[in-house]
């Protein structure tokens, strides 16, 4: 993490150089954000994996509500201060360059906290035959594992499904719905991507607050919460009322935030320690690693036919509820998940 966020520094002060001096050009920009993904692939799994070194098992939840809240609210406010900054200056190039020099001294400030942190690590015989791993060893290790939980595996499997299908239309297709169907235009825009970022927010408070249900309450709110998510992204589709979009949308991202923090925290204390970066890093994988291939498909669709834009993905994700709903590893995940919070309460 440490040594992502001092490369990241040198990638957006070299960015900000080259805006100051008028020398920017596309193929840079190119450059910058696939530069700036890769460092990513490798800081993102790493912040997912130091949770449970940092929190004691039982406040585990409501550590990624905090942090996975903490992230939400800083996607408010960094596109907020940037907007801010660029405008005050006429010149664009100016007020460009400001803002990422701004967004270079956020990395310095991270690296100091990052220095300061503690974290205990036990050695033993399963960290030092890691050393000795080589990557593509290491992540066939992590693959053969996942595959080899059959809980695991149920669970990756409906993330990377539900993923793919919603991380294209969301991006996608509503800044094309405000354009073509609502009468607000880009004010919609706005609106529908705050109530969706709202959404999660709320549902990541909600999740590390409340009390975790109980195996078959819990199974009731994944069957409902996952076929709400298809009702939702396929009724975007046909209604072309902004406040209904806002609404739904804001209902979407609760239901994807309280879920998404009752998941991250099972994985990560069914997962062993040697293990973590590795199953953290496949999760990623499965949200981040497979958007652009979503949202590819996503921008065809939207070229032919909008509504089936939104309707199609919502089908597949009511087909997947209902596989996840007869298969019999949903009632052994939902005691693990159970018995996992009552051993760290014990």
């Amino acid at each position: 993490m440490l040594i992502a966020n001092i490369t990241r520094f040198f990638l957006t002060t070299l960015m900000a150089l080259v805006v100051f001096g008028g020398v920017i050009q596309l193929w840079m920009i190119y450059a910058f954000g696939l530069l700036f993904g890769i460092v990513a692939g490798f800081a993102i799994p790493a912040e997912t994996s130091i949770v449970p070194a940092l929190v004691d098992e039982q406040d585990l939840q409501a550590g990624n509500s905090i942090i996975m809240g903490i992230a939400q609210l800083a996607g408010f406010a960094g596109p907020t201060i940037a907007g801010i900054i660029i405008g005050r200056f006429s010149n664009i190039f100016i007020g460009v360059g400001i803002a990422f020099a701004f967004d270079a001294l956020t990395f310095v400030v991270s690296a100091v906290t990052l220095q300061m942190i503690r974290v205990k690590i036990q050695a033993g015989s399963a960290q030092a035959a890691r050393v000795k791993e080589n990557v593509w060893a290491s992540i066939q290790a992590g693959i053969r594992y996942l595959w080899t939980d059959k809980l695991l595996h149920f669970i990756f499997t409906i993330l990377m499904a539900v993923n793919f299908l919603l991380i294209g239309p969301i991006p996608v297709g509503i800044p094309v719905l405000a354009a073509q169907r609502l009468p607000e235009g880009a004010l919609a825009f706005g609106l529908l991507m705050s109530a969706y970022a709202g959404g999660n927010l709320l549902g990541y408070l909600a999740s590390g607050s409340l009390p975790r249900p109980d195996g078959s309450r819990l199974r009731l709110i994944m069957i409902a919460l996952f076929g709400g998510f298809g009702i939702v992204i396929g009724s975007l589709g046909v209604i072309g009322s902004t406040w209904i979009d806002f609404g739904l949308l804001f209902m979407l991202g609760l239901g994807n935030g309280f879920i998404a923090i009752l998941l991250m925290s099972w994985m990560q204390t069914r997962t062993p320690k040697e293990m973590m970066g590795r199953t953290m890093a496949l999760l990623m994988f499965s949200s981040t690693g497979l958007m652009p291939i979503s949202q590819a498909i996503a921008g065809a669709l939207s070229k032919w036919n909008l509504t089936m834009l939104f309707v199609i993905p919502g089908a597949l994700v009511l087909l997947m509820t209902l596989w996840m709903a007869l298969h019999p590893d949903l009632k052994g995940f939902s005691e693990s998940l159970i018995a996992t919070q009552s051993e760290g309460s014990g």
